[in-house]
């Protein structure tokens, strides 16, 4: 009998402990980031964990997967968007949890800022005088139009913020892809071969001193 008590309390020990060592605290947080106004998915979101340097960023389809602990303070954070918080609560019984988050957008209308190129009114009358404007519309269209003035703009023009940041978030984004192991090699990829094809056919890489 007692031999008997003694095997029972074990096997009650052991399944308690094993029930227990399944679910620690520790919860895959899984989620998907979307729009208020159209439920677009919105990329390249940071989600943090408050007071900590701990997080992720969303892909270009707006999800993210990190783990996270049971009421941890999430923070999610876009430019153009008002800034989000979510609470993991305590009750979960899994150690799996999904959201889909959504953002409302921050709209700033700043004043209009006009700006002339000439320091005098003077200058500006003078330079206003002098101009040749053409006689039609045509011609003023095909001056807008050239190719050569075309080229200039497409090779000297900036990106804005909203482009220079959508960049930095996608090479950010293909090397989370790779973390822990070795970027993959294009030299097998089909697309990259048809696209430095069509680069070397167009002239790309010849030198620009035999021009």
């Amino acid at each position: 009998m007692k031999r008997f008590l003694f095997t029972l309390l074990l096997f009650i020990s052991f399944t308690y402990s094993n029930g227990q060592s399944k679910f620690i605290g520790l919860v895959q947080f899984s989620g998907v980031i979307v729009t208020g106004d159209s439920l677009k998915p919105i990329p390249f979101v940071s989600i943090v964990i408050k007071n900590s340097y701990r997080g992720t960023i969303s892909d270009y389809n707006g999800f993210f997967s990190f783990v996270a602990q049971l009421q941890d303070t999430i923070e999610f954070a876009a430019i153009g968007f008002k800034k989000g918080v979510y609470i993991i609560p305590d009750t979960l019984s899994t150690d799996r949890y999904s959201l889909i988050k959504i953002m409302t957008r921050d709209t700033i209308l700043l004043q209009e800022t006009v700006i002339y190129p000439w320091p005098t009114k003077d200058q500006f009358k003078q330079a206003f005088l002098g101009l040749q404007v053409p006689d039609n519309d045509l011609e003023r269209a095909k001056r807008n139009l050239a190719l050569s003035e075309m080229r200039e703009l497409m090779l000297n023009t900036p990106l804005d913020g909203s482009g220079n940041y959508k960049a930095l978030m996608m090479e950010k984004q293909n090397k989370l892809y790779t973390a822990g192991q070795y970027p993959s090699i294009s030299l097998l990829n089909p697309i990259a071969w048809a696209k430095f094809i069509e680069a070397w056919q167009r002239g790309d890489y010849k030198s620009k001193k035999k021009q």
